[in-house]
């Protein structure tokens, strides 16, 4: 259980234990919101690491974006390299203590870096997260690894965690994931009941 510390994850920042680290936006991340006209909504990227996605909305005139993750190191690299984004959306704590609400929360890589037993409470903290009509968008991995983090699963043991919780959840098989994880995510979109 050591993965729910702060300090673990701190350390496989120092020790560049960062396989998840894509070194740039996730392409079907990117394709979703280069179509996405409204840049009011407030966005939350919880588990943000390195924060590409951040910077990249902040680009495309999204600035009601907001990074969290329970290491500093990423966060405090991030305001290095994006002096122009609010100190103020940037959130080092732990996902579960955090409050606020939202129009958007992206998923990449928080649900498999939590231990699996923490998965139904992460479902009910997305809904608690989400303003009305909000919704969950991103990826989860569609296969299972041997040991974790990460940690992977299948579509229907996703669904019997979000369904209590969601009006609706979508989930189809990636098309545009990077090459090394073709195959092995699922793109999914999950709408908050009213």
């Amino acid at each position: 259980m050591d993965n729910l510390s702060s300090s673990y994850w701190c350390e496989r920042y120092n020790k560049k234990m960062t396989g998840w680290d894509l070194g740039e936006v996730s392409p079907p991340i990117k394709a979703y919101f280069d179509q996405v006209e409204d840049k009011s909504l407030k966005i939350l990227i919880p588990g943000c690491g390195s924060g590409y996605e951040g910077a990249y909305l902040f680009t495309l005139g999204f600035h009601n974006v907001h990074l969290l993750d329970f290491a500093s190191q990423p966060l405090d690299e991030f305001k290095i390299q994006n002096p122009h984004f609010p100190s103020k959306n940037l959130h080092h704590e732990d996902f579960f203590k955090h409050e606020g609400k939202y129009d958007i929360i992206i998923e990449q890589t928080l649900f498999c870096a939590i231990n699996t037993s923490l998965r139904k409470k992460y479902a009910e903290k997305m809904k608690d997260l989400l303003n009305s009509n909000g919704r969950v968008i991103g990826l989860l991995f569609n296969r299972d690894f041997p040991s974790g983090p990460p940690f992977g699963g299948s579509k229907k043991e996703y669904e019997f965690y979000f369904k209590p919780y969601f009006m609706s959840v979508v989930m189809e098989e990636c098309y545009n994931s990077i090459e090394p994880r073709k195959g092995s995510e699922l793109f999914i979109q999950l709408f908050k009941l009213s």
